[in-house]
């Protein structure tokens, strides 16, 4: 059985573009950046709820300014001036990467002149502007330039610490004091921030807290000791190749050591929580002080991943108790959804113990825990916990895994979930709100509608003012003539799996045509959203070149469809998966007239890469060609963390590394097959790609290749890349899988 769901054409749609001249372009798209949208960024609620701030550009002055919106009446005020952002002895104004208020709004901390620290630019300089005096002043001035990380106001805003070059520092705004409170970070130590692992499998990044009293703060500490060390080599840069040390443990090999401390604001020794269990085998997740106390939160997942530890560490003693205990017999997932309720007595988590993902109330000795969001729904994610209303609003999307939609529901348990966002508006809702849920900035977008951003009154959903409607890309949409994509869903016996389609401009129902299928298929993701994704012209690029495209999510992807649905997978990444989507594909032949059995084409970037090779090796009579790009060729060569979350160690799981790593079953290639990947890739390591290609010369198995020097996992970096990556795509799918109907 395949039923079409839903099929989301305006009436601009049925009827050809007007604009017949205007044609969708690789150039345009990579190169002129011609089709972009407008977003409202930079927001943050004031403490009075009563307005919010965002980053604006003087149009006259051609420099940035932070302005004040009131959420009831729209009026505009400016906070801060270009003026005021210029330093002394400058003449321009600091360029704002973002921005931080103080708790009391009194004082703003401007992070500029970033730099790349792995995946996000985390690492820069700090000013403090004071809106009293109006002094403007930078902090850490006689450390190293864009050194700084991770600058944060002590709750009284009389002091600000930061991380630079792997030490923790406080500078009071007062004196101007600079006060090093470590000095062990460097070679294997690292205070306050995180390893590669840490940063990109459990986003962990800001490594320090600070005690709601302001007297201390407490810190992560890693100990890279031990940990295997990958070499990227930089080739292209210098007449000597420069190799690139990075301490990443692979699947099955040894951690860092990580520990929790505390230590005196003002300085001292540092005292260490002694947490049971290995530090090298167990991972120290999150860890936050509760609200008025001097007692800090850790939570604590076991190597495995499957069993999350909360202890309550008090500052004072040293001491920690174990007031709960998550457990699942597949994996869990880290969620940052805790508040404290009722004067910190009760708490509350994020758990799938009855199968959905719901949010709980739990009281502080871990006694009592009750359900606040209940049905067979999951919560995508909490959007605000509201105690004085009495209410938890959260999207949800209980019908369609596709779509996301605002819910609210009684934080004492009782009632049923309210639905808050409009009916007739499908597609995908998510919110800013203010603390006290009044106020919100909505987004609403869908496969042919880019994002609408207003401002609502939450009560009732009532749309106050509309703040970017993005009607030129609602124009460039409908002048490019495009298909928008049609859902529909496809029953493989064990399941109904989602999926959708964009079809060919000149399309004839009674002509066969081939398909390019994308995939990404782990659990990291989901590729079959309504959501508008930039208009998704890549992919409707090539239908305009005379393709059927079409994605399908098979059991295992990041769908709101209950925990069995995500946790099938577990020890069988890459086994589960490739079976469901070609079942997907043979029921798609079956039942679509107009689809051409024999040019089905795939292709997927990362876990989507691994996917494309694992669908080509093992069903090859169904692939006919693919196109993987920065894929893991063998598991056991990606990071401990991601990797033994979903299929436990190499060493317990042998079967289960063997059976999914695609490059075991790279001797059954048959079809054509494009692999890409970019050197400089700390994240899925070039390496594979070398593996693999190694593999399939010894099997006499032909193939293409492109590789990207220095180019990291996105391979986005440098002079052309973009557009360079898109054509050779291009032209591959063009000479080895045909297009057009027949």
């Amino acid at each position: 059985m395949l039923i079409i769901i839903s099929v989301l054409i305006l009436a601009t749609f049925s009827i050809r573009a007007q604009n017949e001249q205007i044609k969708l372009t690789l150039e345009d798209i990579y190169k002129n950046h011609k089709f972009g949208q407008q977003g409202y960024g930079s927001v943050r609620w004031m403490k009075d709820n009563n307005g919010y701030s965002t980053l604006e550009m003087n149009r006259e002055k051609g420099a940035p300014e932070i302005v004040r919106y009131d959420a009831k009446t729209g009026e505009r005020s400016v906070l801060i001036s270009s003026d005021k952002l210029i330093p002394e002895g400058k003449i321009k104004p600091l360029a704002i990467a973002d921005y931080i208020w103080s708790p009391d709004n009194s004082k703003l901390l401007i992070f500029t002149n970033t730099q790349r620290v792995w995946r996000y630019n985390t690492r820069g300089d700090y000013w403090v502007l004071d809106l009293v005096s109006g002094k403007l002043r930078q902090l850490g001035r006689n450390l190293e330039s864009t050194s700084l990380m991770f600058a944060k106001f002590s709750p009284d805003a009389s002091m600000v610490a930061f991380v630079s070059k792997l030490n923790i520092y406080v500078e009071d705004l007062s004196t101007e004091e600079i006060k090093q409170l470590t000095f062990d970070g460097g070679d294997n130590i690292i205070n306050g921030t995180f390893d590669w692992v840490y940063e990109e499998e459990l986003d962990d990044r800001d490594g320090f807290r600070w005690s709601p009293d302001g007297k201390y703060i407490a810190y992560w500490q890693s100990d890279t000791k031990g940990t295997g060390v990958f070499y990227l080599i930089n080739n292209v840069d210098s007449v000597y190749s420069v190799p690139i040390p990075l301490p990443y443990p692979k699947a099955g090999t040894t951690n860092s050591a990580v520990k929790v401390g505390v230590i005196s604001a003002t300085g001292g020794e540092t005292r260490w929580f002694d947490i049971p269990g290995d530090p090298r085998n167990n991972y120290l997740a999150r860890m936050d002080f509760i609200p008025n106390s001097n007692e800090v939160m850790i939570q604590q997942l076991n190597r495995k991943q499957n069993t999350n530890r909360v202890w309550v560490g008090d500052v004072a003693t040293m001491q920690l108790t174990n007031p709960l205990t998550d457990k699942d017999e597949a994996f869990l997932d880290i969620h940052d959804n805790i508040m404290w309720l009722e004067n910190e007595k009760y708490f509350t988590w994020t758990s799938e113990r009855d199968g959905w993902l719901h949010l709980y109330k739990v009281s502080r000795d871990g006694k009592l825990m009750d359900l606040i969001t209940k049905g067979e729904f999951d919560v995508v994610n909490i959007t605000c916990i509201d105690p004085k209303g009495g209410y938890v609003y959260y999207v949800a999307s209980p019908d369609k895994p596709t779509d996301r939609y605002l819910y609210r529901s009684r934080i004492d348990g009782k009632g049923i979930a309210e639905r808050i966002s409009p009916e007739g508006m499908d597609g995908q809702h998510s919110y800013l709100m203010s603390a006290n849920a009044k106020w919100a900035i909505h987004t609403f977008q869908n496969v042919i509608t880019p994002p609408r951003i207003s401002l609502i009154s939450v009560q009732g959903h009532k749309e106050i003012r509309l703040l970017v409607g993005n009607e030129p890309a609602k124009k460039w949409f409908a002048d490019l003539g495009l298909m928008p994509k049609e859902f529909f869903r496809v029953d493989i016996g064990e399941v109904v799996l989602d999926g959708w389609m964009i079809k060919p401009k000149d399309f004839d129902p009674s002509k066969k045509y081939p398909v390019i299928f994308y995939i990404y298929g782990e659990p990291a993701g989901a590729t079959v959203q309504n959501s508008w994704d930039g208009g998704d012209l890549w992919h409707q690029y090539m239908a305009q070149k005379g393709y059927l495209v079409m994605s399908i999510d098979p059991r295992g992807t990041k769908a709101p469809r209950g925990r069995d649905w995500r946790k099938v997978i577990y020890r069988k990444v890459g086994i589960v998966a490739p079976k469901d989507h070609a079942a997907a594909v043979k029921k798609i032949i079956a039942v679509y007239p107009f689809v051409d059995a024999a040019r089905i084409g795939i292709h997927g970037w990362s876990g989507g890469g691994q996917m494309t090779l694992n669908c080509m090796f093992r069903f090859p009579d169904l692939y006919k060609t693919g196109i993987a790009v920065a894929f893991v060729a063998d598991q056991k060569n990606y990071d401990s963390i991601y990797q033994e979350r979903y299929m436990d160690t190499p060493q317990n799981n042998p079967d289960g590394y063997r059976d999914g790593s695609p490059i075991t079953h790279a001797y059954n290639l048959q079809g054509n097959l494009l692999i890409m990947h970019g050197t400089g890739d700390d994240n899925v390591h070039y390496q594979s790609f070398e593996m693999l290609t190694n593999e399939l010369i010894k099997n006499n198995k032909l193939f293409s290749q492109m590789s990207y020097p220095m180019r990291s996992h996105g391979i986005s970096e440098r002079e052309n890349t973009t557009y360079h990556v898109r054509e050779t795509m291009e032209k591959f799918w063009l000479s080895n899988l045909p297009a057009g109907g027949r």
